[in-house]
């Protein structure tokens, strides 16, 4: 009988402590990992400074090519440019002319 009590006695708060400790454990994982979490943050800033960081590439790149468009299009229009948009889309060089091949990034 008295063993009983002391083993209750031990036993209870142990288990109350577990499962309150178990609980807390779930709670706290789940708000630091879950969808919307504290490493969602730190996540969502990354994908936002890629796509900022993507979107001035493409705002760049625009840029070049309404330029590009502008020269082929209006009252004057620049005879190299059209000349090179010519041979370009049609493959076509004489056997005397130097080709130079420019990386995009150097335009």
């Amino acid at each position: 009988m008295v063993v009983r009590r002391r083993l209750r006695a031990v036993l209870y708060p142990l288990l109350l402590y577990a499962f309150s400790g178990a609980a807390d454990a779930y709670f706290i994982w789940h708000a630091v990992n879950d969808d919307r979490g504290l490493k969602t943050n730190e996540i969502y800033e990354r994908q936002i400074a890629s796509l900022r960081e993507n979107l001035t590439n493409l705002t760049a790149e625009r840029r070049r090519r309404e330029h590009r468009v502008a020269l082929l299009s209006g009252m004057t229009i620049d005879r190299d440019l059209l000349d090179e948009e010519a041979r370009a889309r049609l493959g076509l060089a004489d056997k005397n002319d130097l080709i130079v091949f420019l990386s995009p990034q150097s335009r």
